[in-house]
């Protein structure tokens, strides 16, 4: 029975940390990997080197983004590293960005 109660720290701390640490990293990945393999064409993304555009054409491990007016990137889809899904319940101003000023009629 003693050799039980030594070990019982020792299960603890593993306990511990498998909850602390191994769990959330195992569901922010699988997360991810949701996320990847949903992208679609018009989807707005952000790389993981912090560029921004919009998915033109996928195809099964790469994507090709348009991140400005005729320049299209192609990247791995391990790449994107969020997506911002524009809504056809999106306001009806055009305008997605709050802080934008106001246009001629808005004032």
């Amino acid at each position: 029975m003693p050799e039980l109660a030594s070990l019982l720290p020792i299960v603890a701390i593993a306990l511990i940390f498998w909850l602390l640490i191994v769990r959330p990293a195992s569901r922010r990945q699988k997360e991810v990997a949701r996320l990847q393999s949903g992208l679609d064409t018009g989807d707005k993304v952000m790389l993981s080197a912090g560029i921004y555009g919009v998915i033109t054409a996928a195809t099964d491990d790469r994507v090709h983004v348009q991140i400005a007016d005729g320049v299209v990137v192609e990247v791995a889809r391990a790449a994107v590293a969020a997506v911002d899904r524009i809504d056809a319940s999106d306001d009806a101003s055009g305008s997605d960005d709050p802080t934008a000023p106001p246009t001629a009629g808005e004032a």
